[in-house]
């Protein structure tokens, strides 16, 4: 198992920034999310998550600051929670973040939502 190094380009201004970190238990999800064939690009973070906690087994932290994202990339992070609330669910360490503008209530409305579906606990902060 490796770490997830993803950054963006101006050739991919759609795909966001990605650290996944396995000596500490860190997962960042940062930028705008709204590409084509976004399971694509998100199943390899699931699998990574699904391996962390099958074969690591410590406190995992996901740190989330999409500042858009659109229906598709919205369900895979909710694939992504709801992999977390298992694991949190069979007594495993999990603490979600999700950073958000102030100025963009509609985030807030939408974590509140990821909330009520995963079941997870989302801690919000401001930018």
């Amino acid at each position: 198992m490796e770490n997830i190094i993803l950054t963006s380009s101006p050739t991919t201004p759609y795909f966001p920034e990605v650290s996944f970190d396995i000596d500490k238990g860190i997962c960042e999800i940062r930028g705008e999310s709204y590409m084509e064939e976004t399971y694509k690009f998100y199943l390899p973070l699931i699998n990574w998550i699904k391996d962390y906690i099958k074969l690591i087994k410590k406190p995992l932290v996901l740190d989330i600051k999409l500042i858009y994202l659109n229906t598709s990339s919205t369900k895979c992070v909710l694939d992504i929670l709801e992999i977390l609330k298992d694991y949190e669910d069979d007594s495993g360490q999990v603490k979600v973040n999700w950073y958000y503008d102030k100025s963009d209530p509609d985030m807030i409305d939408e974590v509140e939502d990821f909330e009520a579906e995963s079941g997870i606990k989302i801690e919000l902060k401001e930018f």
